[in-house]
């Protein structure tokens, strides 16, 4: 609790280790574990530029699957900043590795609950090739960790099942284990894979089976990942991977249901949007409506109404408290839509993110703050009052 307020993270990550697949994949299969790789050929400016004044960081070797890098187009200038900032906080994260002291920051944070998302893990379901086999695996391996992780106070740290789409049939069988660990969330990224958009009839089932349980699905994303991801195809710079990867993937992942006809087909399903921010689902529910009154004939069998309608009923967006626009924003949005993760402890997490929310307090009614805050993800998350 914060300022007299109840808080659940709707987008908490933890820092799993990345030794974890290669000591419990199983046997035949740890060839293909991500391990640490080479350093990056660092030029002297770029050495020179990193003095500070604790003097020169070390550069940690960028991580490789299968001989390859495991974070795609980042160029080795960007991981020698990225890694430097990494190691300053090392001691720290292999720390938050141990759930009481990941839970001792939720304390000083203010946190009274959090839905738990990947950091190695969401880029392994973002390589490629890879085995879909393999593939299932990775998301398995990380799945029974997190269990183990969450189980130090379960009704705390809320964990969110990564699922592999590699191989869908393989997809429900890992949804029905982990609800067996009573965990009320899926996630799923929203870019491509292997030719599939999430509409894909291979999907069909796993749809039907979260519906079934009641299970929210997040639609979870980031940059650098070897299936398709937008910008990825015209910019090589971390920046503007990173500006894309989130919002644009997003916001094709939702045209994917809407035009397949997942949602209209599953009228009670709860879709997720997390770390994009909530000033792209405005224009873009303007956006698809304007486009289905002009030229919305051919998918009538499948939108049967307005799309902004299925959004309304669907979505859950995740909003930042530095959007400039966000108190006109959420004039347009369903209050009871909106909620807030924190991205801990990701370094483009703030300092105090939830303290910049709390600030909001003279844009944002009372009631509102409470509803983003508290009521709006625990509805979301299936999580009983």
């Amino acid at each position: 609790m914060r300022d007299g307020l109840r808080i659940f993270d709707a987008d908490r990550h933890v820092l799993e280790p990345l030794s974890l697949w290669a000591e419990q994949l199983e046997p035949g299969l740890r060839r293909h574990a991500p391990r640490p790789g080479r350093l990056p050929d660092e030029t002297l400016e770029a050495r020179l530029e990193r003095l500070g004044p604790q003097g020169l960081l070390p550069v940690q070797p960028l991580p490789e699957v299968d001989g390859k890098p495991l974070w795609n187009h980042m160029p080795e200038r960007a991981w020698v900043e990225f890694s430097a900032r990494a190691y300053a906080q090392l001691g720290r994260n292999e720390l938050l590795q141990r759930p009481d002291v990941y839970l001792a920051q939720m304390d000083r944070d203010g946190v009274d609950m959090a839905a738990l998302f990947p950091t190695y893990a969401l880029l392994l379901e973002g390589f490629s090739p890879l085995k879909p086999q393999v593939a299932t695996a990775f998301a398995s391996v990380y799945n029974t960790w997190l269990h183990d992780f969450c189980a130090h106070q379960p009704e705390r740290l809320r964990g969110v099942g990564l699922i592999s789409r590699h191989e869908p049939e393989a997809m429900v069988a890992e949804v029905r284990r982990v609800a067996g660990f009573g965990w009320r969330a899926v996630m799923v990224r929203p870019n491509p894979i292997n030719g599939r958009l999430l509409s894909d009839a291979a999907y069909a089932p796993f749809w039907a089976e979260c519906e079934k349980r009641s299970l929210a699905v997040v639609l979870h994303g980031s940059g650098h990942v070897y299936v398709p991801s937008a910008g990825a195809d015209r910019f090589d710079t971390r920046f503007a991977n990173h500006v894309c990867a989130h919002p644009m993937e997003l916001m094709m992942g939702l045209l994917a249901l809407l035009q397949g006809g997942v949602l209209e087909r599953h009228p009670t399903l709860r879709i997720g949007a997390m770390e994009a921010g909530c000033g792209w689902l405005p224009y873009w529910a303007w956006r698809l409506d304007e486009e289905y009154r002009a030229v919305g004939a051919e998918v009538s069998a499948t939108i049967r109404q307005l799309p902004s309608s299925y959004l309304r009923r669907h979505c859950f967006v995740s909003l930042e408290p530095d959007e400039p626009y966000l108190s006109d924003v959420v004039r347009h949005l369903p209050e009871d839509r909106l909620v807030f993760g924190t991205d801990f402890p990701h370094l483009d997490h703030g300092e105090d993110v939830l303290g910049s929310l709390l600030s909001l307090r003279d844009g944002m009614t009372e009631s509102r703050l409470r509803k983003v805050l508290w009521e709006n993800p625990t509805r979301f998350y299936g999580v009983e009052p």
